[in-house]
């Protein structure tokens, strides 16, 4: 009777044992939410590079540096795509990685720190960029201004746009992109800068000549969107007249 009473107990622990486990790895994940296990990560150029098994898959994400453990679980949402993405910073070409605005432990993906991606916007909103009250340029005699482009938008889109300003913020490297603010102190309603996007590289506070293609509703996925936006800019330095 004894060891039947003990074979019982020791039955009943293993069932409830295994019921745990089961229960643990069957978590409900939201749709559209992500779930990935880290195998292995790199840090390079203010990003943590991710390898891990997405539905039974191996994958690599991309998000701003963070503390994350080998092994450990993590979610994410509205991944955007980049093929053959060339890392700098890690001197490697990624065949396919997902870039992400969020890794979270939270299995509905809500943030558990601010590891968005910067330079961007978030949520589908417009430019709060504020003016810079020292920026004084003068205008390109064949160029626009930015109260100019932004307020002739519709007929300047998919055209190439000059103007002249001034650097208030600069990203590098992002999307394969270096990611420039520029203000040239004119605006139109609430718009005061304009994102330029170029393979050439800038300093905050220099005054340049951007040239390049004028797009409307750019919308690069994770919640990423900008009404106005510059591609593919030529960064024009222009000499300067001895008196």
């Amino acid at each position: 009777m004894k060891n039947l009473i003990m074979l019982i107990l020791t039955f009943t622990v293993l069932l409830v044992g295994c019921n745990s486990k089961a229960n643990k790895s069957e978590v409900t994940v939201p749709e559209g939410i992500t779930r990935i296990e880290v195998i292995e990560h790199l840090n390079g150029g203010g990003y943590i590079f991710i390898k891990g098994n997405v539905n039974d898959s191996k994958v690599w994400i991309a998000v701003r540096e963070m503390p994350v453990e080998k092994g450990g679980i993590y979610y994410f949402k509205d991944p955007m795509e980049m093929r053959d993405f060339k890392s700098k910073s890690l001197n490697r070409t990624f065949e396919s990685i997902l870039f992400v605005s969020k890794l979270s432990k939270n299995v509905d993906g809500s943030a558990e720190s601010n590891n968005s991606m910067p330079g961007m916007m978030s949520g589908h909103s417009k430019p709060k960029a504020s003016a810079e009250s020292n920026i004084d340029v003068t205008p390109l005699k064949d160029g626009e201004t930015i109260e100019l482009i932004v307020k002739e938008k519709a007929e300047l889109v998919g055209k190439i746009v000059k103007f002249r300003g001034v650097v208030t913020k600069y990203n590098s490297q992002i999307m394969g992109k270096n990611w420039l603010h520029i203000q040239d102190g004119t605006s139109f309603g609430k718009t005061t800068d304009i994102t330029v996007t170029s393979d050439q590289t800038a300093k905050v506070g220099e005054e340049i000549v951007i040239e390049g293609i004028l797009v409307l509703d750019k919308d690069f996925g994770a919640g990423y969107l900008y009404d106005v936006i510059i591609e593919n800019a030529k960064l024009i330095r222009e000499k300067k007249m001895n008196n």
